[in-house]
């Protein structure tokens, strides 16, 4: 049996996101993005199109790589004014019922304690509608603002992140029994002493010795999303990631993503095949192939090649700005993003792609195909993408906001629907419950559960003092 194609929406709470340039464009309203509105619409439509999430990208400092200056970036709205995306999620879920949430948190900057209270905040809030896409950040101008001379190196990163996951799993898993919330009112007790735990982590990172301040939230842990595809950002996956985002411009690309994936994942012990690979990709369609190629033609004249150089330095750490537009482009090892040019060298063995290229080619919608036609030429294409590749949905990047997400919803959905590759309802529960239609908790092979608290030596002390 042909396997379901998933949709989530790509989002970010700026104003130019993956298509730089487009902003300008003037059906789209991404400058609408600090109204509730603007959020609220969206959660609406991709409810009604039936999308699993709306995965919300973040990062925490600016594109200041190219020509060494964040002017560019501002100049051009790259990623920049930029919010907080965890602060849309109590405004969208409250406008919907079904529609997950994943949240991009780099855990590099932010201390294991403080963030695992506020996942769980969203997640009681959503109902257990809330994910985590585990970043560790790739910014320099983050690590500055946020007390370091630069970022930590590529792979001390993952080794601080495995750390910080064992932390929040205890708090999520471990520091409060199923049953500990007791709430007798007749007795005056709400929660059992006995039955609410200090995690006593003493780590190279992190000294945890406390409570998790929340009481267990539908998923106590958040479904776990993963985007990273270098070597050990793989092995990282492997060992916690649920699901994941990759992005590549060729089928060839994604497929060694995938594959790579699934064999790490198997080789971790875990269900290769349970692993959820989502791609990315920009959709551009109506109601004829006409109307979708008039529609991409308009697209392709806002891009705008400065603001896509502006991005693809901050990915890679590269400063585009020093080599003509017609310098090819070779597989540089830089500390920032390593996949990301590696992707464009590995797409065709045959194909040198010049700057000039790759910026266009990441001008609409990121680094993902961009799939031009009507609704059956299109869903031709993801089906393609999707069985050739063995991935099983897409991140869908947008063009314009709100209209290309409308366009999915309004002739791709139902198209999928008539072939009966796409959902045709919503099931009940919690989103991990909705992926993966095993209820609301991590599987019970998953390193989250696994995970092992040591005993207080005064048991209840921890309590007694509050």
């Amino acid at each position: 049996m042909a396997k379901t194609i998933r949709f989530n929406a790509f989002q970010m709470n700026t104003v130019g996101h993956q298509s730089p340039g487009l902003w300008t464009h003037a059906r789209d309203r991404s400058h609408r993005y600090t109204d509730p509105v603007h959020w609220t619409e969206l959660a609406r439509l991709l409810e009604a199109g039936l999308f699993d999430a709306v995965f919300l990208a973040d990062v925490l400092g600016v594109y200041d790589v190219y020509r060494g200056s964040l002017d560019a970036a501002l100049e051009h709205g790259v990623q920049v004014p930029l919010n907080d995306p965890l602060a849309l999620v109590p405004i969208m879920a409250q406008a919907t019922t079904h529609l997950g949430f994943g949240v991009t948190c780099a855990l590099t900057y932010e201390h294991p304690y403080t963030f695992a209270r506020r996942i769980s905040t969203l997640d009681h809030l959503s109902k257990g509608r809330i994910g985590w896409n585990i970043v560790t950040g790739y910014l320099d101008s983050a690590a500055r603002n946020l007390g370091l001379n630069q970022q930590l190196g590529h792979d001390e990163r993952y080794d601080l992140a495995d750390e910080y996951l064992d932390v929040v799993y205890k708090l999520w898993e471990k520091s409060w029994d199923d049953d500990a919330v007791v709430n007798d009112k007749a007795r005056g007790i709400y929660a059992d002493p006995a039955k609410v735990h200090p995690i006593n982590h003493a780590g190279r990172h992190y000294q945890v010795p406390g409570i998790h301040l929340c009481e267990p939230s539908p998923q106590r842990t958040p479904l776990l999303y993963q985007a990273g595809t270098s070597p050990r950002g793989t092995r990282f996956a492997a060992r916690h990631a649920e699901a994941t985002f990759v992005s590549g411009p060729s089928k060839t690309v994604v497929k060694r993503y995938a594959d790579d994936l699934r064999a790490a994942v198997r080789q971790s012990g875990r269900d290769g095949e349970a692993l959820l690979i989502y791609a990315q990709a920009l959709v551009i369609t109506g109601a004829t192939e006409a109307e979708a190629r008039a529609k991409h033609a308009d697209y392709l004249r806002h891009v705008n090649i400065e603001a896509a150089l502006v991005l693809l330095s901050g990915w890679t750490g590269v400063d585009f700005s020093r080599y003509p537009l017609d310098a090819t482009i070779d597989y540089i090892d830089s500390p920032a993003g390593r996949s990301a040019l590696a992707s464009f060298s590995q797409a065709d063995p045959d194909r040198t792609w010049t700057v000039r290229e790759a910026a266009e080619y990441i001008g609409l919608g990121g680094r993902g195909p961009v799939l031009v036609g009507d609704a059956r030429q299109v869903a031709d294409q993801l089906e393609s993408w999707l069985d050739e590749t063995g991935i099983d949905g897409f991140n869908l990047a947008f063009a314009v906001a709100h209209d290309s997400m409308a366009d999915v919803v309004t002739h791709i959905v139902p198209e999928l629907q008539r072939r009966g590759r796409y959902r045709t309802s919503y099931e009940e529960g919690s989103l991990r419950h909705k992926v993966f239609g095993q209820g609301p908790r991590l599987r019970a092979d998953h390193p989250g559960r696994q995970v092992s608290i040591a005993p207080s030596a005064t048991p209840g002390a921890t309590l007694a003092a509050a």
